[in-house]
């Protein structure tokens, strides 16, 4: 559940069917979707729900209601109209921040701090995983675009250090994306990337 789009605590509770607009809350349509009893449930970066201010009075009060063991036997769907029993789900969130958080909060969950990826990290995923889909997404085909093992501490960290893969993602997006045009163009059928040539393709 992306809680950036939380910006109401409806969106937990879900809308009565009073209303036209009616529908459940999104941990009703989590165990609707997985059609169990103890699915587990991310709550994906839970310090932006309710905007760039941080947690609303309501919506904290339900994210209180849905962590805590105690309450979370009777959570009350404003649609169902019923108490649904959340005690077997196991709830796992995210958060970037927890500056925004409140301690009763922070209270209900296990905090466990992750590093940052490392250099040789990144290097992996960036060759094994990210490489290979870019190369599908901007339509190459394999054998045409080559890039020369030792320069990937080069690629993964162009403009100094970077916590996470986005920008790392990007900079694969774009040299693909000008590896597409130049064959596109004909200017070329295959590109091998070597450290005479790197700073050609790496994004301005």
């Amino acid at each position: 559940i992306a809680m950036g789009a939380i910006g109401s605590v409806l969106e937990l509770r879900g809308r009565s069917k009073v209303f036209p607009e009616a529908e459940p809350g999104q941990i009703i349509k989590a165990l609707i979707k997985t059609q169990v009893k103890n699915p587990v449930i991310l709550l994906d970066e839970i310090e932006k729900a309710s905007g760039e201010s941080g947690l609303r009075a309501d919506v904290m009060a339900t994210l209180l209601e849905i962590l805590d063991p105690a309450q979370n036997i009777e959570f009350r769907d404003h649609y169902v109209d019923f108490p649904v029993d959340l005690s077997d789900v196991m709830f796992i969130c995210s958060a970037n921040n927890l500056g925004t958080l409140s301690t009763a909060l922070m209270d209900r969950m296990e905090i466990i701090k992750l590093t940052s990826y490392t250099d040789p990290e990144k290097i992996a995923i960036a060759r094994d995983y990210l490489f290979p889909k870019v190369i599908a997404k901007s339509g190459l085909q394999p054998g045409e675009l080559t890039i020369d093992p030792d320069l990937w501490p080069s690629i993964v960290r162009p403009f100094g250090f970077d916590s996470g893969i986005r920008s790392l993602n990007r900079t694969l997006d774009a040299i693909c994306r000008k590896v597409a045009k130049e064959i596109v163009e004909k200017k070329s059928t295959t590109v091998t990337i070597t450290a005479s040539n790197l700073k050609d393709y790496l994004p301005k």
